[in-house]
């Protein structure tokens, strides 16, 4: 997710905080600290309302990295491959490499949060009832954390797809018809009739109540839940698109071949400028041995583009990532996607016989939908 930075690794799994997150971790911490701490415990001072308003805040954050980090856990038991769990504005999200390939998966790794979340709640209950009689600051911390897992587990139960319960829905729709593509349909439009019904909420709320803080918070998830649905459900068509079609049937074979000796200013008044391609693969004569990219290009001072052959410049070919002309453009996308790469050699033999780009997989899919083929 872009304008996030990395906090750490939790089971091999980069921890991102956005940067909204920072407006929330601070609204949370206000209203617990400047209100509801006061409020309940009028008794406390200042600093103590604050210190046990900050911990609390930080317990919660835990607590949604806990649910992702569960949901992670059973995605790679199913072979879900989980590139990294980002804290935002709304809580946070885990990003897989792929979608789930079962409906069993997908209903697993789907309960996995809000059961992680009730549990929690089970906990922090636990703790509160424990401490009530010892510590009234750690029964106030342990109360509100598990009212929060809870309301938390019901709020992602709900079946507006692509929260927790949505995913639920599809996984029974799509183990019941077989059919992935119109379970994610029908879990899409069940998603955007409850953000539809969550910002006519929100609207009525903020103009009968005049509660305008909380209509418009209310709106603007409904907003969000309906823009992350029609999201979910662009990307499957994107991918049952491409099911069974082959990087051989994608790729262009117009991959210029530019020698290693050849110098990087060379390379960008003889060939990017003038034909605006992006990508070169390095060869002497049939033996193919390394990419060249504009990313390449811009990592090179300029000072030094006329004295730095290409040969210096270029990612070396065993360390290239390459397709196989069979391989399936669904797979290649995704790889494509959790690498950050524009374009992959498809290679045969050590023989190269195209280059997939993105470029290429976009015209193909635009054509593939004017055609309905």
């Amino acid at each position: 997710m872009n304008g996030s930075f990395r906090l750490g690794k939790i089971l091999g799994i980069p921890i991102l905080v956005h940067y909204s997150w920072l407006f929330i971790f601070a609204l949370v911490t206000l209203s617990l600290s400047g209100v509801y701490f006061p409020d309940y415990y009028p008794t406390w001072s200042a600093q103590l309302d604050w210190g046990v308003g900050v911990a609390t805040t930080l317990l919660f954050f835990a607590s949604v990295v806990a649910h992702e980090l569960t949901h992670s856990v059973v995605s790679m038991r199913f072979g879900v491959p989980v590139k990294s769990i980002t804290l935002f504005i709304f809580g946070g999200v885990a990003r897989i490499g792929r979608e789930p390939i079962q409906a069993r998966g997908e209903l697993l790794m789907a309960l996995s949060g809000p059961v992680c979340s009730l549990v929690l709640a089970a906990m922090f209950w636990g703790v509160a009832i424990i401490s009530a009689p010892v510590s009234e600051p750690l029964n106030a911390l342990a109360s509100w954390l598990a009212r929060i897992n809870a309301l938390l587990a019901v709020f992602n139960l709900i079946p507006g797809f692509p929260l927790d319960g949505g995913r639920v829905f599809r996984s029974i729709l799509w183990g019941a018809t077989k059919d992935y593509r119109r379970a994610t349909r029908y879990a899409t439009l069940l998603g955007q009739g409850i953000a539809f019904l969550f910002i006519l909420g929100g609207i009525l709320l903020a103009f009968r109540t005049g509660a305008w803080v909380s209509g418009l918070w209310l709106a603007f998830i409904g907003w969000f839940l309906e823009n992350a649905a029609s999201s979910s459900y662009r990307q499957a068509v994107l991918l049952d698109a491409l099911k069974g079609i082959t990087a051989a049937e994608v790729m262009t074979q117009d991959c210029p071949l530019v020698p290693p000796d050849l110098s990087v200013q060379a390379l960008v008044d003889g060939s990017v400028l003038r034909s605006g391609k992006r990508c070169f693969m390095v060869a002497s004569g049939d033996k193919l041995e390394g990419i060249m990219t504009l990313h390449h290009i811009k990592a090179v001072a300029h000072s030094l583009w006329p004295t730095t052959p290409l040969s210096q410049a270029m990612t070396p070919i065993d360390q290239v990532q390459t397709a196989s002309p069979r391989e399936e453009m669904s797979s290649l996308l995704e790889r494509m996607d959790s690498l950050d790469i524009n374009q992959l050699p498809v290679v045969e033999g050590g023989r190269l016989l195209g280059i997939v780009a993105r470029d290429n997989i976009l015209r193909f899919i635009r054509v593939h939908s004017e055609l309905r083929v």
